[in-house]
């Protein structure tokens, strides 16, 4: 028994009309053949597979059909059996291969039997294929005879590189470019053939095969024809098409891009370690790992791309997919792209494939080591979605305050006025005395006070940062005005500290008046702007003001975060009562010498003295803080 053809070769197209994916040159073919308006010269390009010769042999069909001027080829007639598929041919429709007959000396021949008439056709075509294997000399040989050709006489060039077709002969024909086709219309045509062979053909495995193809219309057949060679009874199932053409696994890339999104090193080199046990490639692991994370950038930027269409996935992977890419941030998704695309290039010739693998595994779970652009907004994204996580649920309501009859106290109290302390921006009324009260007879101790109610802070919407997040990340964001300008880094680490934040406005407190202006004049406020633009990903103004109770790491009273019990009322009214001896001795006390720290005490012996330096102030200044001087005035 004879062997069967190639599926390729036995669903050959026999019309334009079956011509899959090429619209754009088999609608104007069609037009112009049945309005009888064809050229003396026509030239096809394209990718391999995508129909170039065969729509050349459905134009010398239909040139040639005895009901022409028309459309398709009818068919019935003698030069249309000829020429069908299966048929032997006919001697006035040449096929010429360009690439073993492509010398001055076969154009030459040409032209000598191109003069004489077709023996039983309308047209003797010539149908060159490979084209761009002819040599300059061989086109030159053909120039005169393409350029005014007899009227009976077609020229087909086919190739897939027109640009090494020489311009001259370019300029003489009608250019049609082919296209690769695309992977919906190619699955619906394979979905087609198999249901003329009578051969199952699993959804999961469609867009393998079409994957495979790479938008060749041969070359994917080619792949269904070895498939459905060794189907089984059950067909062309997903494990078949998954061995046979190499791909990884669903379940391991699965796998992979959770334990990612996870952090999880461990899992990711057990993936590794599965790909290079089982003897995979592993470049063709990270080429399916990329379109992996393709779907993946797609169905996050758009929430609907397997509605319209974006993505030809089953229903069960869709969902799959969606979960994978709520899993991650957009910059993680394209750094983690970027990072396998670039590994891509490097496993090129690698003597050591799985250590390659193994380093782009690394480098896609420590984003904390790029410090690169992409690195900065994945670990962004990171800390965005943990506040998101801790802030997304709801506070619970603070219990309602008991409230206790007073007790009166055992003993008097002597009425003290609360000393007015005043800070700048800032200040409290005089608290009321409280007045004498007549002793109590003696009672049994019984609380029954209830403790301050601790105010409970709303919290932050989801993802935004506050005054606690900025304080926290303050030593970092001094870093980096430290590598930007040294000056604003000693003024902020002395004197300063982080205030308030008020929306996009992040007040920052100095020590007294000369420090403020020395801090605006001097442009440091740009400087605090961007190293928080670099940390925080915030474009904030910056606002400075006096207060001579900011020190830098010792939060100030009004920014203590720690509950304290509620103040009494205050009196305006009231007029301040007289401070008592032990009181003054108490405040003298904390303010005296003694208690003062010494400026001196951080020093050591081995300093160097700069008195004795030989180093001028500017020298000095240039060395230590970075500084130049501009301007030097003199006052006598």
């Amino acid at each position: 028994m004879d062997a069967p053809l190639a599926l390729y070769r036995r669903y050959r197209p026999e019309t334009f009309a079956e011509v899959i994916g090429q619209e754009h040159v088999t609608d104007p073919l069609r037009h112009a053949l049945a309005a009888n308006k064809v050229n003396h010269a026509y030239l096809f390009s394209g990718p391999r597979g995508c129909g170039k010769t065969t729509s050349a042999r459905i134009l010398a069909r239909a040139l040639n059909c005895e009901k022409a001027p028309i459309s398709d080829p009818c068919g019935q007639c003698q030069s249309c059996r000829d020429l069908a598929r299966g048929g032997p041919g006919s001697i006035d429709v040449i096929e010429i291969d360009a690439a073993s007959h492509g010398g001055v000396d076969d154009a030459r021949d040409l032209r000598e039997r191109a003069f004489f008439a077709p023996v039983s056709s309308r047209y003797k075509v010539y149908i060159i294929d490979e084209a761009h294997m002819v040599s300059p000399q061989g086109f030159n040989a053909l120039l005169k005879l393409v350029e005014e050709p007899p009227p009976h006489l077609k020229f087909i060039f086919a190739t897939t590189e027109p640009d090494k077709v020489i311009g001259t002969i370019r300029s003489r024909t009608h250019h049609y470019p082919f296209r690769l086709v695309p992977p919906k219309a190619l699955g619906d045509y394979l979905m087609q053939l198999c249901a003329a062979e009578g051969v199952a053909l699993a959804p999961t495995a469609l867009p393998l095969v079409v994957r495979a193809g790479q938008g060749s219309v041969r070359d994917t057949l080619s792949v269904l024809d070895q498939l459905l060679g060794g189907a089984g009874p059950e067909g062309v199932t997903y494990e078949l098409a998954v061995a046979l053409l190499g791909y990884t696994p669903d379940s391991l890339l699965d796998e992979a891009i959770d334990a990612f999104a996870a952090s999880d090193g461990s899992t990711v080199f057990g993936v590794v370690d599965k790909v290079i046990e089982s003897g995979q490639d592993p470049r063709r692991f990270a080429e399916d790992l990329l379109q992996r994370l393709r779907d993946l950038v797609i169905v996050a930027a758009v929430p609907d791309a397997l509605d319209k269409g974006l993505l030809d996935v089953p229903g069960d992977r869709a969902e799959r997919l969606v979960t994978q890419a709520n899993g991650f941030g957009p910059s993680e998704l394209t750094r983690a792209a970027d990072i396998v695309n670039a590994a891509l290039m490097e496993f090129r010739g690698a003597t050591a494939p799985r250590l390659l693998l193994e380093l782009m595994c690394a480098r896609i779970l420590v984003p904390g080591a790029d410090n690169s652009t992409q690195g900065f907004q994945a670990r962004l994204d990171r800390v965005e979605r943990r506040l998101a996580m801790d802030g997304g649920a709801p506070a619970p309501a603070p219990a309602p305050a008991r409230v206790s009859p007073p007790v009166e106290p055992a003993l008097p109290v002597e009425p003290v006025e609360t000393p007015v302390l005043s800070t700048g921006s800032r200040s409290e009324a005089p608290v009321e005395p409280t007045p004498p009260v007549e002793p109590a007879p003696p009672v049994e101790p019984v609380e029954t006070a209830t403790p301050p109610v601790e105010p409970v802070e709303t919290p932050a919407p989801a993802g935004q940062l506050t005054i606690a997040d900025v304080r926290r990340l303050w030593p970092e964001i001094l870093d980096k005005i430290r590598d930007m300008r040294r000056f604003a880094w000693i003024m902020l680490s002395q004197n300063a500290q982080v205030m308030a934040l008020d929306g996009q406005v992040l007040t920052i407190a100095l020590v007294n008046t000369g420090a403020r202006d020395s801090f605006l004049s001097s442009g440091s406020d740009d400087y605090v702007q961007r190293a928080l633009h670099e940390v925080l990903g915030v474009t904030w103004r910056i606002e400075a003001i006096v207060d001579p109770g900011a020190r830098p790491g010792v939060p100030d009273d009004d920014h203590d975060d720690s509950p304290r019990p509620a103040a009494p009322p205050a009196a305006p009214s009231t007029p301040p009562v007289a401070v008592p001896d032990s009181v003054r001795a108490a405040l003298r006390e904390s303010h005296s010498p003694e208690k003062r720290e010494d400026p001196d005490a951080s020093a050591d012996r081995d300093d160097p003295v700069v008195t004795i330096e030989e180093l001028d102030p500017e020298a000095l200044l240039s060395r230590e803080l970075g500084a130049e001087v501009i301007d030097e005035t003199r006052t006598d």
